[in-house]
């Protein structure tokens, strides 16, 4: 890896580098250049000087790069894909669905390049309107700064990147101090796809570094939108101390699926053990909480600890391997802790709960009260809680009591049922009869209350760094 950041045109060696080391064994990974706040202010003096010059790139233009990203990432996969599990101690196969939808993200971004327009409006609607014309069109909102979490570093970057480009913005992207290589990579593709096309590398900056050069960046004042995924802690303080600019924010949440009497409860246990594990549990929309009605819920209970033991624990870089280690052992210790607990608290442990090295094994809790972080906040682990309750409107009732509302799941055979799941959980996504954690990169993305503010997805993100722009003629 090299010892330079791309910032500016040309690159800005950096004046220390740091391990970044694999989570599994803690062996060293490769040094990464690390940014300091000196560097941030510099690349936001850059972007602020590109900013006119970026929002005039021809659609064709834009196109053109989104689309030679995207072709220069799929050629790149195999090896994205090995430096993923390195860096993030993901299991591989995680890792391979990370580049396929950071590829299909980039792909989707070059087909919204043309649909960023506006429409007429009928000013004579009202009788100040006569003899007047108007309509309005989006405009590049300005410098835009992208702060990635650490678990799919690569993807959330290119959620930040690619509608950045095809809105016009040039952008500065910051990942996790812990997870900056596979995003260097990354950028290094974007800033030579720039280039071959005549655009200057500089649209596009990434700078590395602690709380100091992100804070730097969030609140620079020639920075027009932050787009932020991370933290509800962090994201709240990014949303008070970035004002007035636009702020997207991304803060995860402890996603519930919710099984109604008349489920499917084998495809439902499938669901909870699939949805609740990937990436080692290390997702916003991993299941955490399932909320099952009582009369099945033992039956649900038994079927989903029959498959627990089929979930391989162990290296990431082995393809059978579904949970490995977290990102640190800090991460490790916390999730050990809630999980004890909940079973101070009396919550029943029903399976795992315990390490197997660095791992801590895919876990199932019963009963875990309100009030434990367990079941309030975002475990950020490989730990699943089971509650039951009397019904479904009880079932909604207590997914609606998180302070979080991100995506929730619901399984049921019921269309009314489920259209009122739609219509009654308090989530930014509702999915029937498939794990919470299902997301289509087209589609818009975000939450509600802690969870955050703003849509991903590149067409909903295009939107969010951009502002319409009315023009009115009189004739």
């Amino acid at each position: 890896m090299t010892g330079s950041l791309p910032v500016g045109d040309e690159g800005v060696p950096a004046e220390r580098r740091e391990p970044v080391r694999f989570p599994y064994d803690g062996s060293e990974v490769a040094p990464a250049p690390v940014g300091d706040e000196a560097l941030a202010l510099r690349a936001a003096g850059h972007a602020a000087q590109l900013r006119r010059q970026v929002a005039k790139l021809p659609t064709r233009v834009r196109r053109r790069v989104l689309t030679g990203v995207a072709a220069a990432l799929q050629e790149s996969a195999r090896g994205m894909e090995d430096l993923l599990v390195l860096e993030t101690g993901k299991p591989r196969t995680d890792c391979r669905t990370e580049v396929v939808r950071a590829v299909a993200t980039w792909e989707a971004a070059a087909d919204e390049v043309s649909r960023v327009h506006g429409e007429t409006v009928p000013l004579d609607g009202l009788p100040t309107g006569d003899g007047l014309t108007g309509f309005w069109t989006r405009r590049p909102v300005g410098v835009v700064v992208g702060v990635a979490g650490f678990n799919y570093p690569m993807m959330l970057a290119s959620h930040k990147i690619a509608p950045a480009i095809a809105a016009g913005c040039p952008v500065i992207v910051k990942p996790a101090p812990a997870t900056p290589l596979a995003t260097l990579w990354l950028v290094a593709l974007v800033r030579e796809q720039l280039t071959a096309a005549g655009a200057p590398a500089g649209a596009v900056q990434m700078v590395t570094g602690g709380a100091g050069v992100g804070r730097a960046l969030t609140t620079h004042p020639d920075v027009a939108a932050v787009s932020f995924t991370g933290s509800a802690e962090i994201g709240h303080r990014i949303a008070r101390e970035a004002a007035p600019r636009k702020v997207v924010l991304e803060l995860g949440s402890n996603a519930a699926l919710v099984v109604a009497a008349d489920a499917d409860l084998d495809a439902a246990a499938d669901a909870v053990v699939r949805g609740g594990f990937y990436a080692s549990g290390q997702a916003c929309i991993s299941v955490q909480r399932v909320i099952a009605v009582e009369e099945i819920a033992g039956e649900l209970e038994r079927k989903i600890t029959e498959r627990l033991p089929g979930v391989v624990v162990g290296d990431p870089r082995e393809p059978d391997t579904r949970v490995s280690a977290l990102i640190d052992e800090a991460a490790t210790q916390r999730v050990c802790s809630w999980i004890e607990r909940a079973r101070a608290a009396g919550a029943r442990l029903v399976h795992g709960g315990t390490r197997s090295g660095p791992c801590v094994t895919p876990t199932l809790l019963a009963g875990v009260p309100d009030g434990e972080p367990a079941w309030d906040e975002e475990i950020f682990g490989p730990v699943v809680c089971l509650r039951s309750v009397p019904d479904l409107d009880a079932a909604y009732a207590t997914v609606n009591a998180s302070r979080y509302g991100l995506h929730a799941a619901v399984f049921t055979r019921d269309l009314g049922a489920a259209l009122d799941a739609v219509e009654e959980l308090e989530t930014g996504g509702v999915v029937v009869n498939e794990v919470p954690g299902y997301r289509c990169d087209i589609a818009p993305y975000g939450g509600v209350k802690d969870s955050g503010t703003g849509r991903e997805g590149p067409r909903f993100a295009i939107e969010e760094m951009t502002v319409t722009r009315m023009a009115v003629f009189r004739r």
